[in-house]
């Protein structure tokens, strides 16, 4: 789908403007057509949510253009043939990327590989072996830039590799990567889903994790502690219904721990490059691994929400996040007058999306 250019910028300046995420942007957009008539109607929504509300300053999106073309960077919208398909299918693809490189590789079957950042010598040795081979058998590898494992895979599977940041396009993090992020950006593809300029924060990095683990068809973890963002990565490709894969290690290693507990929650082991071929090729959506958390999930985000008047849900809610299916049940509603609902909610700044289709109100 081609865009024109009023409507390229509209969509760029709906999705940075206040409380507007993944799901509100999709809904607005069904909702309303265009960009442009999405913009015109926040002001009434935020009201309707209960407060004031006023889209970003067309100026910002100007400067932010401006910065995106001095990069050397292109937009990828969320219709546009080139976006990843496994990446649309996710809960809640990125409406809109930034990119550096060839954008080809990412139509290509992809691996994630991720692991720790005080990564042993010889996990590092061998994510670098395991991704040579890999893209030797014809798959790209994906990882997130992040010092040991990541940029082993990165390294090891140059130029067949992806790399996705946490900050803008054209920030380089962490530092001692500066050179790798760039060798990445001119031979391989480099992604960003945050507005130029915009440094790494916390919360970038799981919004990161999550497109690492929606552009591949399997997410195979090297070395990780307890509680690391790899763990995360490998989360959230189990709920996207990827493959989830694991190198065992000792159990006298801290950093072997969040693999051996992969392993035990149903990820596959794996213990050579022939085995993750051998598990993801030909893919088909049906993965071995039986790792993943259930939720529900059977009302469509994108459902019509034209001439549909919102629930009276507000008193439902809570700051415990509930499933939005739960919603629809207690409220006898339909699933469109919750979703306006909560899209008014969200674009007043008082709800907030989780994993898993569920929502809260903001603390």
């Amino acid at each position: 789908m081609s865009l024109d250019q009023a409507e390229a910028f509209a969509r760029i300046r709906l999705l940075r403007s206040p409380n507007v995420g993944p799901i509100s942007y999709a809904q607005l957009l069904r909702r309303f057509g265009t960009a442009q008539a999405a913009l015109e109607a926040l002001p009434d929504l935020g009201k309707r949510g209960g407060r004031q509300y006023t889209p970003v300053a067309a100026a910002r999106i100007e400067a932010e253009i401006d910065a995106i073309r001095k990069a050397g960077a292109r937009y990828l919208f969320s219709d546009s043939a080139e976006y990843p398909a496994l990446l649309r299918e996710t809960e809640s693809a990125p409406p809109i990327l930034t990119y550096r490189g060839d954008i080809s590789l990412a139509a290509k079957p992809c691996v994630a590989m991720v692991g720790a950042r005080n990564a042993s010598a010889a996990a590092v040795k061998l994510a670098r072996d395991f991704s040579a081979a890999l893209t030797e058998a014809g798959l790209v590898v994906v990882s997130g830039l992040a010092r040991g494992i990541d940029g082993a895979a990165h390294l090891g599977a140059m130029p067949q590799t992806i790399g996705v940041i946490a900050s803008g396009i054209e920030i380089a993090y962490p530092p001692q990567h500066a050179n790798l992020q760039e060798q990445i950006a001119s031979d391989a593809l480099l992604l960003a889903e945050q507005p130029p300029g915009t440094e790494p924060r916390g919360s970038h990095f799981p919004s990161r994790n999550r497109i690492i683990a929606g552009l591949a068809a399997g997410t195979l973890v090297v070395e990780a502690a307890p509680k690391s963002g790899s763990l995360i990565t490998a989360r959230l490709a189990g709920e996207a219904g990827r493959e989830v894969m694991a190198i065992p290690g000792s159990p006298l290693d801290a950093r072997s721990q969040g693999c051996n507990q992969l392993i035990r929650d149903g990820a596959i082991l794996v213990q050579s490059a022939d085995d993750v071929v051998e598990l993801l090729s030909g893919f088909d959506g049906a993965p071995r691994s039986s790792f993943r958390e259930s939720h529900s999930w059977s009302y469509d985000p994108g459902e019509d929400l034209a001439d549909v008047h919102p629930a009276d849900i507000a008193g439902l809610l809570t700051t415990t996040p509930i499933a939005v299916d739960e919603l629809i049940r207690q409220s006898g509603e339909s699933a469109a007058a919750v979703q306006l609902a909560l899209l008014e909610l969200e674009i007043a700044g008082r709800l907030q999306r989780h994993a898993g289709g569920r929502v809260s109100l903001t603390a």
